[in-house]
């Protein structure tokens, strides 16, 4: 698979986007493994690593985005000519939209965990899906949120999808923003959604970010079956 490009999507955050193997297919939601071909540097992380794919199935590339961390694979991976050809494994997971379009999906996002959910949700807008979705995507500034300009722009697109964006350290950034402050939080889920137990919940990001939100999704009374998680660590 070979690297056609890549670009910035937010501070310390960048987009990856590779030419689609002939036969590749996979539903939103899903990732996949890249290993680097004979990298000139390496070191005890490895060589390989998991992504969500966060471009949608219709998109011409395969599209993957990552903090980038200061490890030989995050150096190697940013310094790679276009052309470049990588190992691509997968894809592999079942963080995927549920069938029953009667039931509302919430997604509960924090950082660079959007990468899932921004498949599902342009795929979702890409063939009017009846679902109807919220997001909630939780940053500390909007200078970290990747993908934030789309994702508040879905909503004109998708008349039944709804962003609630909301920022953690607003006192550091250099941006306005009129949106949620805070973490997510129960309250903050109330605010939005009419009946906590009715949606189908998705949560990614850090382990413990994940934790959090279904201990806090438990103690709202959200059936385990309706929590569906991923969590994202040594990205």
């Amino acid at each position: 698979m070979k690297l056609q490009g890549s670009r910035e999507i937010a501070e310390g955050t960048m987009a990856f986007y590779f030419e689609k193997p002939k036969g590749f297919s996979f539903e939103p939601g899903q990732f996949s493994t890249l290993t680097l071909l004979h990298p000139p540097q390496t070191d005890v992380e490895g060589d390989s690593r998991t992504f969500s794919i966060a471009s949608a199935p219709h998109e011409p590339d395969l599209m993957f985005a990552t903090r980038m961390r200061d490890t030989s694979f995050k150096r190697v991976l940013k310094s790679l000519a276009a052309g470049t050809e990588v190992d691509l494994d997968g894809p592999y997971g079942h963080l995927t939209l549920h069938k029953d379009a009667a039931r509302p999906a919430v997604f509960l996002a924090g950082g660079i965990g959007i990468t899932p959910f921004r498949s599902i949700i342009t795929d979702a807008a890409r063939r009017a899906l009846p679902h109807h979705m919220i997001l909630f995507y939780s940053n500390r500034r909007p200078e970290d949120a990747a993908f934030l300009d789309e994702l508040v722009a879905g909503e004109k697109i998708n008349p039944r999808y709804k962003f609630v964006g909301t920022m953690a350290e607003m006192e550091k950034s250099r941006q306005p923003w009129n949106g949620e402050r805070g973490f997510i939080s129960r309250e903050m889920l109330a605010r939005h959604i009419e009946n906590l137990a009715a949606p189908v919940y998705y949560t990614a990001g850090p382990p413990a970010m994940v934790a959090a939100m279904e201990k806090m999704l438990r103690a709202a009374g959200v059936a385990g079956d309706d929590i569906r998680m991923e969590r994202f660590s040594g990205y």
